[in-house]
């Protein structure tokens, strides 16, 4: 894991330092240029678009899929605009919100919180963290982020959407950050209340690729370089659903990403989200941005994994192997 890091930080410092200081208009600016031009068919990623309507063709499910590649100038999307839920991938952004409180000095990456064994969600929610400490305990925000991010607890999530306010406090964040599509109406205790509060926290395809995108390159200082190492690293060790970008991609290869997962409808059989999000850092020092999002599937979950983990590799060999 420390050569991981090492050669990640290395990724990191060369693309940061390769950017310009930009007005925040500016960035807006691109960024929404961005998004339009994905509704172009670009001829450069045709023969990947192909592969990947041909991954979901005999598919009984809706699948979003956004990519970003080529230094940006390469998009590609598949219902990329529609609005899916996020699940778990919503922790990305409670991290990113925290992270800028933390910049701010309002909070401290080694400030203490205390979470009593009442705090604890129950056992029917996943939480690494309450499993690990029953009576409950004392924690860093900095540990926090980490069982929030890479082991996706819902224990943590809830507790650091307490300490900024509500889960309107992070979409408030993101939107001011320049992304508009995306809505985080519950925390995970709300979110699990009710099969329909799944479909209150969403994003598009298109936004959450904009949002990894935005703040990897970082071009306009959202996050400071410590928060900005320590979020990446922290997406990196992610050690949830191994079988999606990362299922089929060799395993020397760097991702960081974010998954989410609904589970299934006991009633209808329906998955409402198997979803992953992230950077994946080609051979050649290059990276691309990949987000696809599985919904109302009729599809078991080995297969809607599977989905993400082939259009992911289809992605990989598309920019290992082609000429662009």
């Amino acid at each position: 894991m420390n050569r991981i890091f090492q050669l990640t930080a290395l990724l990191l410092l060369h693309l940061t330092s390769c950017t310009t200081s930009k007005s925040k208009s500016d960035l807006l600016r691109k960024e929404n240029k961005q998004i339009v031009l994905d509704k172009i068919p670009n001829s450069k990623t045709e023969p990947l678009r192909k592969t990947i309507e041909q991954i979901v063709s005999d598919k009984n499910a809706v699948v979003g899929v956004s990519i970003i590649g080529n230094n940006g100038t390469d998009t590609l999307s598949l219902n990329g605009d529609k609005r899916f839920p996020m699940q778990s991938v919503f922790k990305f952004h409670i991290a990113l919100a925290v992270l800028a409180e933390v910049d701010k000095g309002t909070l401290s990456l080694d400030q203490t919180v205390e979470i009593g064994k009442d705090e604890l969600l129950p056992e029917d929610f996943w939480s690494p963290l309450r499993d690990e400490n029953p009576n409950g305990g004392s924690f860093t925000i900095k540990r926090l982020i980490q069982y929030n991010v890479s082991h996706s607890d819902n224990t943590a999530c809830d507790i650091l959407i307490r300490l900024i306010g509500t889960p309107k406090t992070v979409e408030e964040y993101i939107k001011k950050s320049g992304i508009e599509d995306i809505q985080i109406t519950f925390n995970e205790e709300g979110l699990q209340a009710k099969w329909e509060n799944i479909f209150q926290n969403w994003t598009t395809p298109n936004a959450a690729s904009e949002t990894l995108k935005l703040f990897f390159e970082n071009n306009n200082n959202l996050l400071s370089k410590s928060s900005y190492d320590f979020f990446w690293e922290t997406n990196i060790d992610t050690k949830t659903g191994k079988n999606r970008i990362r299922g089929q991609l060799p395993k020397e290869i760097i991702v960081a990403n974010k998954t989410g997962w609904s589970g299934t409808n006991k009633e209808t059989g329906i998955t409402a989200a198997v979803n992953d999000i992230g950077i994946v850092f080609l051979p050649n020092g290059n990276y691309f941005v990949v987000s696809v999002f599985v919904t109302d599937s009729q599809e078991d979950f080995k297969t809607n994994a599977k989905i993400i983990a082939d259009i992911a590799k289809a992605t990989y060999d598309f920019y290992t192997t082609q000429t662009i």
